[in-house]
Order: structure tokens, then C-alpha cells, then sequence
């Protein structure tokens, strides 16, 4: 895990701290330092004070001055929580004498349902790739492991060739905070992991050696960004209408586990969530199972 940049910037030691002591992720640090620079930036351009001689009032306005710009409640919900952290912290070591994010509660928001893809799209979506080509092989099988497994796009293109259990067809992740989970990737998935590693890999790495599982066009990690741009281009060969991301096709997976009468506990473990109600908002797409079960069970169905 790499370690945060040193800058001279008043926050720099919370960053630290979440890096060594929390153990978040690289782009979870980094979202904390967007939010933390936003406030700081607003603060010297309405208040001219720095974030550690802003008041209570002040935090209120900023909020305020969010929702007047049409910030979406998660967004400033998730700027409140990095601000609240970091105040926390500067009280716990001594630097401030107050914590002005204490009793301002987080914005109401709705509980959005997460997006997902039909079977079918699914489906559409796996074979857009030309597996003639080594890029198009490549594809497939990053395509086929997102699916079978529910990665993240990060944990994807981390992977490497010893997180990879071919003979028990199971895939060792390393999620959020360090935690690994362990799963299985299904005879689908394992095939074409099978045909890339033998047909494509190989002329795709400049180094014999190198433990990236998916390299880019010069034998580097692929980025998640490069990731995201190919399956917006395969999503435009297969001609599906919904919007698509990896993180979409994550959702797919456990709603489609939910469908086929998948245990939620399960799905839990298998995205990698740390608590259930993570996963709940899932069970709006098992209604439909839900309410066929009903019908076929219930003496008044």
C-alpha cells in the first residue's frame, strides 16, 4: 500500500494516520483529501480562515453553500464523515480544544437502488470482446471474472497470477481495508482464464516474470480508468442502452445470485462487505423470487 504524499498541507498527518493506523485504501485516502481540500478552499475564499480556525458556523455554511450548488446528499454526507473524522483526530491529538463537526447531523438522503443489467445483457456484454485478438481475450476474461465474482474494478486489475487457485478455480482478493475473502470463479470464468493465460498473456507482458495478471498494451497493471473505457466501448458493440460500469456489472452479480436463491449472508461474503446492511440494498431485486416463492408456497398464494 503505497504511502501518502508529503505535502505541507494541515491535514497531512490525518492522511498519514489513515494510512498507518486504518490501513484505507489509496483512493478512499484520496477521496478524503478531496473533500478536506474542498473545505479549505471554500473557507479561505468566504471566511479567509484555514480549517483549523473554522467555527461550527462556519461548517454550517459550507453545507449550506453545498446545497445551494446542487451537491448530491451522498456527496456532502461522505464530505461531512472525512470532515469529521479529521477534527476528531486533530482533538484527539491535542491540536484543537473543540470538534465543530459534534452534533450536525449527515443530510437526509434516499436509499438509491443500485443499478444493474438483465441476464441477458450479461450475456451481450461477455461476448462483445473479439477473442481473436489478444486485447480482445484479455477483455474477455477480466469481463468474465468481474461477473463470476463480483470484484471491484481495483481488486481486478490489482490481481495478480498468485491470487489465482486454477486448480481449485478460486481467486484470493484483497479488498478494502486489507481483508481478503476467497471466490470461486465458476467452469465459465476458469475456462477463459485458461485459454488467456496460455493464448494472450504470455505476448502481452515485456517482462517474462512479472505477476501482473491483466497487463496493459506495454506490460504494465492496467489502470482502472483504461478498464472502465474498454467496457464502454464493449457496451457499445454488444448495443446495450444501459449504462454500464464495472461497478454496474458487480451489482449484476449479486442480483442475479439473489434471483437464483442465493443466501444475502452469502452475497455478503462474497462481495466483501464488513456489514450486512451493506448488502440489503440488494433485496429489492429478489422481489420478484420473493413474491413467485409466495405464490407456489403459501396456502393463500
Amino acid at each position: 500500500m503505497p504511502a501518502p504524499p508529503q505535502t505541507n498541507e494541515p491535514f497531512t498527518p490525518f492522511l498519514q494516520h489513515l494510512w498507518l493506523e486504518k490501513g484505507l485504501s489509496e483512493n478512499t485516502r484520496s477521496s478524503y483529501q478531496r473533500d478536506l481540500r474542498q473545505f479549505q478552499e471554500w473557507l479561505q475564499e468566504h471566511q479567509q480562515k484555514t480549517v483549523t480556525e473554522a467555527t461550527r458556523d462556519n461548517l454550517s455554511d459550507y453545507l449550506a453553500w453545498r446545497y445551494e450548488q446542487r451537491y448530491k446528499p451522498a456527496s456532502t454526507a461522505r464530505c461531512l464523515s472525512s470532515l469529521r473524522g479529521f477534527y476528531r483526530f486533530l482533538l484527539r491529538e491535542g491540536e484543537l480544544d473543540r470538534d465543530i463537526t459534534a452534533n450536525i447531523d449527515l443530510p437526509r438522503q434516499g436509499r438509491s437502488l443500485p443499478k444493474t443489467l438483465t441476464e441477458s445483457d450479461v450475456e451481450a456484454l461477455l461476448k462483445a470482446p473479439d477473442t481473436d485478438t489478444a486485447l480482445g481475450l484479455r477483455d474477455r476474461c477480466m469481463l468474465e471474472l468481474l461477473y463470476a465474482c463480483g470484484l471491484r474494478v481495483s481488486e481486478l486489475v490489482t490481481l495478480t497470477i498468485d491470487q489465482i487457485n486454477l486448480r481449485q478455480g478460486i481467486v484470493r482478493i484483497s479488498g478494502k481495508g486489507g481483508k481478503e475473502r476467497l471466490s470461486p470463479m465458476g467452469e465459465e470464468a476458469l475456462t477463459w482464464v485458461l485459454e488467456y493465460m496460455k493464448c494472450a498473456r504470455p505476448g502481452l507482458l515485456n517482462i517474462n516474470d512479472s505477476p501482473v495478471m491483466f497487463p496493459g498494451r506495454r506490460g504494465q497493471p492496467m489502470t482502472r480508468q483504461t478498464f472502465c473505457y474498454r467496457i464502454k466501448h464493449h457496451q457499445q458493440t454488444a448495443g446495450i442502452t444501459a449504462d454500464v460500469s464495472p461497478h454496474v456489472l458487480r451489482h449484476a452479480f449479486a442480483t442475479h445470485l439473489l434471483n437464483h436463491g442465493a443466501d444475502l449472508r452469502v452475497v455478503q461474503l462474497l462481495l466483501g462487505h464488513s456489514d450486512l446492511s451493506t448488502t440489503q440494498i440488494y433485496t429489492h431485486v429478489a422481489r420478484h423470487r420473493l413474491e413467485t416463492l409466495h405464490a407456489k408456497h403459501h396456502p393463500r398464494g
